[in-house]
């Protein structure tokens, strides 16, 4: 598992100052972290360098190695604050460098400090909120007040969560990891697979969706491929986002009500997304390590690709679930692999494997075990059952537009 090595530091010329600074923020922290060590100072220092940025380039045009000149900028402010207490008034100064940039004096910028710097902010011993905050903090960008709207809880309570979780890292001291350690690299893929979800399918939200979550996972999925192009389950999970959010607008109706997948329209799935998703799965699968990212695409690319609902090959879906559920066994994996045995098998089986999944205990009381029940029980032509499993499917949703669908469900089967 290799990086793609970079020596230059090219720049669309046309590309806007702001998207050009949120795409070179990362790179650029990550570099002074690697090498100074302080999150909290570094932090502090791009910051600094970035409204210097804002302030100089549309006036004087970007610089030749933008990347560069910020990593100056950001390594002159982090000797500042470091020499003296008072620094921090200057903080409003927008001096720039006038000389010629010599990457001599701070470090060559490397390829995989953006890698680096998400293995960091997912080091293990942090908790998985922590490490999602600190991800869409100093590796997407986002400030603190966009990330506590996202997860619904007030800017203060998230800032004290990054400031915890920057202090955990001061403390234990900054890892030095080899870029793409594997047991990094699975919790940066869990991270990102766990914003993903939050956007495709908000918790407690209003709305359903959270597209600016799901769209900034995949942005860092696709960053992070870019960095490890040849680890399989990297592009697996850059395929299962693609392939998964090809369908997000026919997931909703215009009065915000969701719209289950038998009943989407189609022609409004972004086929481009399904084409790339489907090419980056072959491409993994090709390698011969097959991943539970990979699977999980797989299955999505076999939704995809059906004309209809109808046409739906669900004994293959099936056999892709059965695998899933040896490499990556867990209760939502068997809760799924019930939907797809009811369709090939009928509901008996599809509920026989429910039971199994409920007796886990960790999904004794999640909504969507109630909402498989209902949906096995409807199968099985058990109307009333079905409703009331609908019922309490509904009483537990954790968002509205869940809410709402469950109980036109249950309403449906008048009962």
């Amino acid at each position: 598992m290799g990086v793609r090595p970079t020596t230059s530091d090219p720049t669309p010329r046309d590309e806007p100052v702001e998207g050009l600074l949120r795409r070179l923020a990362p790179q650029v922290l990550g570099a002074l972290v690697r090498r100074h060590g302080d999150f909290d100072a570094c932090e502090d220092a791009v910051q600094e360098a970035l409204v210097a940025a804002a302030a100089r380039w549309p006036t004087t045009g970007v610089p030749d190695h933008p990347a560069a000149w910020l990593r100056v900028v950001a390594t002159r402010r982090l000797v500042d604050h470091q020499r003296s207490a008072t620094a921090r008034r200057r903080r409003e100064e927008l001096v720039a460098p006038t000389e010629a940039v010599d990457l001599a004096d701070v470090g060559a910028l490397r390829a995989d400090d953006t890698l680096e710097l998400l293995l960091l902010c997912c080091d293990p011993v942090l908790s998985p909120a922590a490490q999602m905050a600190l991800t869409l903090r100093a590796v997407g960008g986002l400030t603190t007040a966009e990330i506590a709207a996202a997860f619904l809880v007030p800017e203060a309570t998230m800032a004290q969560r990054i400031s915890r979780a920057k202090a955990t890292l001061r403390e234990r001291g900054v890892a030095r990891r080899r870029t793409g350690e594997v047991p990094r690299l699975a919790v940066a893929l869990h991270v990102l697979y766990l914003v993903f979800n939050e956007g495709y399918a908000a918790t407690g939200a209003a709305e359903h969706q959270r597209r600016e979550l799901a769209g900034e996972a995949i942005r860092l999925t696709r960053e992070l491929h870019r960095l490890v192009p040849d680890d399989p389950e990297v592009t697996g999970l850059l395929a299962l986002m693609l392939l998964t959010d090809a369908r997000h607008a026919a997931r909703t109706a215009p009065d915000g009500a969701l719209v289950p997948l038998a009943e989407q329209d189609r022609s409004r799935w972004d086929a481009a997304a399904i084409g790339e998703g489907v090419a980056l799965l072959e491409g993994a699968l090709a390698q011969g390590r097959v991943g539970p990212y990979q699977l999980q695409a797989a299955i999505a690319a076999v939704h995809d690709t059906a004309p209809t609902f109808e046409d739906t090959d669900w004994a293959e879906i099936l056999g892709l679930y059965r695998l899933l559920e040896r490499v990556a066994p867990s209760p939502v994996v068997t809760l799924n692999h019930a939907v797809a045995a009811a369709r090939v098998e009928g509901p008996r089986a599809g509920m026989a494997l429910l039971e199994r999944a409920v007796a886990d205990g960790r999904l004794a009381e999640h909504h969507r075990a109630h909402a498989v029940r209902a949906h096995l029980h409807e199968l099985a032509g058990d109307r009333a059952a079905a409703a009331a499993a609908y019922r309490e499917a509904a009483r537990r949703a954790p968002s509205p537009a869940e809410r709402r669908h469950l109980e036109r469900e249950a309403a449906r089967l008048g009962a």
